[in-house]
């Protein structure tokens, strides 16, 4: 819900409160225009520093408060109650004292390879180009990558408190012992890595997030490398609140996993972007395809970072043949059609496949 509930999907929402911002008068460190790849048909919110002055003038202080409010409240019927962040997106402004959790000097920089995207399929590099936003390159030429690291983790830091806040206050409520936590974010980022600043692509970076139930039943400190997605959070909350199931949900109860976190899981976590464009995640590799056929196959037992596609590679092709055509009978065969109210126009890919993908025969 990017900043208004148009459909009334809850009984009482809070307001749009500063979205995105505040925002200085100028930007601090990064205007687009003067980017390594303008393109004048996109914009980005990218930028960063220290601002504004106070806790109390950032939207996400805001939000935790209005939820600490409703914790305070008394409710008679069970309650469902959704506390949404910005931060960390962009722009990663936060005030200064956030800033000070990481010192500079301090700051390691994510892993790269320069030549990284050269086993990338070219429309793998066309639809992941984001004109808009710096690249890695730009940044150390100019020597801001650090300075834009600690920016993203002083963001971090402060909606850990924000969300520290909420959470101690549901601890003095009278629901702390009946009430279960879903702690996720909507997707990752690159800070870095593969030359790129951005979320948008079909890689580990930008697909992976955290997932955290916590709760009544819910047994402490367990952790699961069994692929999930977050089309499976509303499922999982049906069966652990003993609620009927939907018929319509596609994902699956995560509850055998919390039972039993290392259980046989043999469903991959599928992310598209774009109805043909498509992953594959399981608990060892990620496969990609694209909609023209082209593919990318990561190990990641030895290779974490994603940097052999071994699709490519024809010492590998042989015995990873097998694996690949297992994950593709999961991707569908009709893909819906773009919704006519989507939009997109980041990059002249996008521009040119958006009327193709909303004509998708059902």
């Amino acid at each position: 819900w990017h900043g208004n509930d148009l459909a009334n999907t809850f009984q009482e929402y809070g307001e749009r409160h500063e979205w995105f911002g505040p925002r200085p008068g100028e930007r601090i460190n990064y205007d687009p225009e003067e980017g390594p790849h303008y393109d004048e048909q996109a914009g980005t919110s990218t930028d960063w520093g220290a601002f504004p002055d106070r806790d109390e003038e950032m939207p996400d202080h805001y939000y935790a408060s209005w939820a600490i409010e409703r914790l305070e409240q008394d409710h008679e019927e069970p309650i469902f109650l959704g506390v949404g962040f910005v931060r960390p997106h962009v722009p990663w402004y936060v005030p200064e004292h956030w800033f000070d959790f990481h010192p500079i000097e301090d700051i390691v920089l994510p892993s790269y390879k320069e030549d990284d995207m050269d086993d990338v399929p070219e429309i793998g590099r066309q639809m992941t180009f984001m004109p808009p936003m710096p690249t890695t390159e730009y940044l150390k030429e100019r020597g801001q990558w650090e300075e834009m690291i600690q920016a993203y983790l002083a963001a971090m830091t402060f909606v850990d408190h924000q969300v520290g806040r909420v959470l101690k206050a549901l601890e003095a409520s009278p629901y702390a012992d009946n009430t279960i936590i879903v702690l996720f974010s909507d997707h990752g980022y690159h800070l870095g890595e593969k030359n790129r600043v951005a979320k948008m692509s079909l890689w580990e970076r930008d697909t992976r997030v955290p997932l955290i139930f916590a709760g009544p039943g819910i047994p402490e400190g367990l952790r699961s490398s069994r692929p999930t997605g977050l089309i499976d959070i509303y499922p999982t909350l049906l069966d652990l609140t003993g609620l009927p199931e939907n018929p319509q949900n596609e994902g699956r109860s995560l509850k055998p996993l919390i039972d039993d976190p290392d259980r046989d899981w043999p469903f991959p976590a599928m992310t598209f972007f774009g109805p043909r464009n498509v992953s594959l995640r399981t608990d060892s590799v990620r496969y990609i395809r694209y909609e023209d056929g082209s593919e990318e196959y990561y190990d990641h037992r030895r290779d974490p970072l994603e940097w052999h596609n071994l699709a490519k590679d024809p010492e590998y092709h042989g015995r990873i043949a097998g694996e690949i055509e297992r994950l593709r009978t999961y991707i569908p065969d009709h893909p819906a059609p773009l919704a006519q109210e989507s939009s997109f126009s980041m990059n002249s890919y996008f521009r040119q496949r958006m009327e193709v993908w909303r004509e998708i025969p059902e």
